[in-house]
């Protein structure tokens, strides 16, 4: 089976792929990795177009998130995610064909991905979408997190620039939302009780 794990950044992808990891002894793989194999195979006069976010990218989190639009800045998203997609449908083949149990967790799975592995590959995948909605609960949970290097708080300094991160991960959950509405597939929201959430995420992928 091959675990599909989606949403916005800073929803709990991550935390839920290494505990189904570690729980199942199923290996895992960020799309991030995918996406720079990717990389490294465009042509030159395509990456901008192809990679957007990549080039949006300031000295820090205060200089991109005040130079950029929220909008801007969820396109690049889901531009980079469409250019990932033939990746993440290739390693997911290679997985079936082998007969593997893998989990592949990041933005990049987008629903529209999901339903055409699904219609191409039936009773071989599962899903689910982690999203977040209240912005004022994300900003604090940011503000708690004890994760290594976490990618917001070593680089933002203005406290103004928090405020803009969660309203694009908030904005950028309300077009998932949507886009899960067409394909009824499952989604939990993580502003509240977030490893509860988490154990609800594991018991519906684990489920039969």
């Amino acid at each position: 089976m091959i675990y599909l794990i989606g949403g916005p950044p800073k929803c709990g992808k991550t935390t839920l792929a290494k505990k189904i990891s570690k729980l199942k002894n199923i290996p895992w793989v960020s799309t991030d990795t995918l996406q720079c194999v990717v990389k490294s195979y465009l042509n030159k006069k395509d990456f901008l177009k192809k990679f957007p976010a990549s080039c949006q990218r300031g000295k820090d989190n205060d200089e991109k998130y005040s130079k950029y639009s929220t909008d801007e800045i969820i396109k690049a998203y889901q531009q980079q995610a469409k250019t990932s997609y033939k990746a993440i449908e290739m390693f997911a083949i290679c997985e079936i064909i082998d007969g593997n149990d893998f989990i592949i967790e990041g933005y990049h799975i987008e629903p529209e991905l999901v339903a055409m592995l699904n219609l191409k590959h039936p009773d071989k995948l599962k899903s689910i979408f982690l999203t977040r909605a209240d912005e004022r609960k994300f900003i604090g949970d940011i503000k708690k997190s004890t994760t290594p290097n976490d990618w917001i708080i070593s680089r933002t300094s203005d406290e103004t620039t928090y405020k803009k991160i969660a309203e694009m991960v908030c904005e950028y959950g309300n077009f998932f939302e949507r886009e899960i509405d067409k394909y009824d597939f499952n989604v939990l929201n993580m502003d509240n009780d977030f490893d509860n959430r988490i154990e609800e995420a594991i018991k519906f992928l684990m489920s039969n």
